[in-house]
C-alpha cells in the first residue's frame, strides 16, 4: 500500500520547545513537506523581537489577549484574531496568549533571528 497522503498532528501532545516567543508545539516537520507547519504557540507576557528572512507566517489566537507589536504598530489581540506576517517584519506578541502560528515555508530555525 503506498504512504497516505496526509498527515495527523495532536498538538497538545507535542513536547513544547522554546522560542523567542514562549513555548511551542511543531508539527509537520517531516522531510517531505516543504509547504508549511503549525504550531500552538504559548505566549510568554513579553516575548522577544525577532524577524524570519524568508517565512512568512500567519498568526491565529485561540486564547487571551494582549497585541503584536509588528515593525512598530501595535495590533490589538483577542481569540479569533488573525494576522499575516511577512518576512523582514519585526514583531512580538505582548500577553499571556495562545495562538497556532502557520510558518510557511516550513519553520526552519536558521531564519529566525533576534534584534
Amino acid at each position: 500500500m503506498p504512504e497516505p497522503r496526509f498527515a495527523v498532528a495532536q498538538l497538545d501532545a507535542i513536547a513544547p520547545t522554546a522560542c523567542p516567543c514562549g513555548q511551542a508545539r511543531r508539527a509537520f516537520q517531516e522531510d517531505w513537506n516543504t509547504l508549511a507547519t503549525v504550531h500552538l504557540t504559548d505566549i510568554h507576557t513579553d516575548s522577544r523581537a525577532h524577524f524570519h528572512k524568508k517565512m512568512t507566517e500567519i498568526y491565529i489566537v485561540v486564547e487571551g489577549e494582549g497585541h503584536l507589536e509588528a515593525d512598530g504598530n501595535i495590533i490589538p489581540l483577542k481569540p479569533m484574531t488573525t494576522v499575516m506576517i511577512r518576512p523582514g517584519c519585526v514583531h512580538r506578541a505582548v500577553g499571556k496568549l495562545r495562538i497556532i502560528i502557520v510558518p510557511m515555508p516550513p519553520f526552519d530555525p536558521a531564519d529566525e533571528f533576534e534584534v
